[in-house]
């Protein structure tokens, strides 16, 4: 990175922001209160609130949003008549998963290998880091340009839309001329990338029931309808021959015009096992950025260590749809329950129940805020040139704060490259990327306030 003030602030206070990373990573702040205590999300709420207000933050305020979470918010005011720039992040994470999988806890900040370890810490507690270490540097050296608001949610991770309905109840709250989403990721460590597509995402429980209660399978086994086989063949039909998604009536043979993703690196990336072949057609960027793809999250049904030999009457599954931009999540939530229902065997009862549900975004590139963080990356990264991607995830908020506020420009930038792992078992965050990306915010808010 070539030398200048507001590189050498930010290079001097990483200390400091490894510290406060590891006291934010140490809440589990998943906002699944039927899992972890509702305490430690309110902790880290609380936290990231004393952490504004230390930076000269007005109006600080928990928000208590109709899911039952909390998001934080404050107000840095700026130069009369400047330009103000909405700051995103959120502190709550995915569960761990498998602890026992994780070479480190989970929740304690590790470092190994140059990388910081511990969930959250790139998705997206360290989000909230490089917002603070961005400001500080401006602080630092002739001052913040704009007027700031940060936004800090505490249930994106869920999907359950609490910000969302709460920022329409309250459209004067999160108003800016430009917003920065912290959220997305680098194509890969040391490529500067914006975000300039999201998928939207729905999900949906289905629930099958054949039997008022279980029965002995040598008894009645081969008459008797079996929900678990029942739920396999539908959620088989989700699937082509070659893995691709197949929900009746939703289009699926889009192509991505931009950055491309080689076949070699996404294996890589992905860790997919030796001999084993990646799903779908296409090429790889058109099939996790420009078409939808079905996951089957989870399965309600006897675990193998126990199990006795029953026909079951009733089986459950959770659904995860990926929509592309130009689908409408609600039309896609419609149709997935109708093939479900479509496709549901042996008369067998079906009953489905959408869980959460966010729209699909496409970013206007063309705007003066991406010129300015264009010109800011290049200078964080010096000899790159400001790559845009598509990004598979959602964060529904996007298309929220787009329908608010038309005149805003959006941008996506953020932590969760590929080696980062989020969502994973083992999830890190590079510090020098911190540091190159905290530098790049704070160039871009000086270059965006000059235009």
């Amino acid at each position: 990175m070539s030398s200048n003030p507001v590189a050498e602030t930010v290079a001097s206070l990483l200390p400091r922001a490894r510290q406060e990373l590891t006291e934010l990573v140490a809440f589990k702040s998943v906002a699944d209160f039927a899992q972890f205590p509702k305490s430690e999300s309110e902790g880290a709420a609380t936290w990231v609130a004393g952490a504004l207000r230390a930076e000269g933050f007005h109006d600080v305020a928990l928000l208590d949003t109709p899911d039952g979470t909390q998001s934080v918010y404050g107000y840095l005011p700026g130069p009369e008549g400047a330009k103000t720039v909405l700051l995103y992040a959120h502190y709550d994470v995915q569960p761990p998963l498998d602890e026992a999988a994780w070479v480190s806890p989970p929740f304690e900040l590790t470092e190994r290998d140059g990388r910081w370890y511990g969930r959250g810490a790139a998705d997206c507690k360290g989000g909230v880091i490089m917002h603070l270490l961005a400001l500080r540097a401006l602080k630092a050296n002739g001052g913040v340009p704009v007027h700031v608001k940060v936004i800090a949610e505490g249930s994106e991770e869920q999907g359950t839309g609490g910000l969302e309905r709460y920022a329409e109840q309250h459209p004067e709250l999160l108003a800016a001329d430009t917003i920065v989403i912290g959220d997305a990721g680098n194509f890969r460590v040391g490529l500067p990338t914006v975000t300039s597509t999201l998928r939207g995402m729905t999900m949906v429980r289905v629930r099958i029931d054949t039997l008022e209660g279980n029965l002995h399978s040598g008894q009645f086994g081969g008459a008797a309808p079996d929900a678990l086989a029942a739920l396999i063949r539908v959620l088989d039909s989700l699937r082509a021959e070659d893995g691709s998604t197949t929900v009746d009536g939703l289009t699926a043979d889009a192509q991505w015009d931009g950055l491309r993703y080689e076949e070699e690196q996404f294996r890589k990336d992905a860790k997919v096992l030796d001999g084993v072949e990646l799903i779908g057609s296409g090429t790889v960027a058109d099939r996790i950025w420009a078409r939808p793809a079905v996951t089957v999250l989870g399965i309600d049904c006897p675990p193998v260590v126990g199990a006795t030999p029953s026909v079951q009457a009733s089986a459950r599954a959770l659904i995860s749809l990926r929509v592309p931009p130009g689908v409408d999540a609600a039309a896609a939530t419609k149709l997935l329950q109708a093939h479900l229902e479509a496709h549901t065997p042996w008369g067998a009862r079906v009953h489905c129940e959408q869980i959460g549900q966010g729209q699909a975004f496409r970013a206007d590139t063309s705007s003066p805020a991406y010129e300015a963080m264009a010109a800011a990356m290049a200078v964080a990264y010096p000899g790159q040139e400001m790559s845009y991607a598509g990004q598979g995830g959602s964060i529904p908020l996007c298309n929220t704060l787009a329908a608010l506020y038309p005149d805003a420009e959006i941008l996506l930038i953020g932590l969760s490259e590929p080696e980062a792992q989020i969502h994973a078992v083992n999830e890190s965050v590079s510090p020098e990327e911190l540091e190159r990306l905290s530098v790049a915010e704070a160039l871009f808010l000086r270059n965006y306030a000059a235009n």
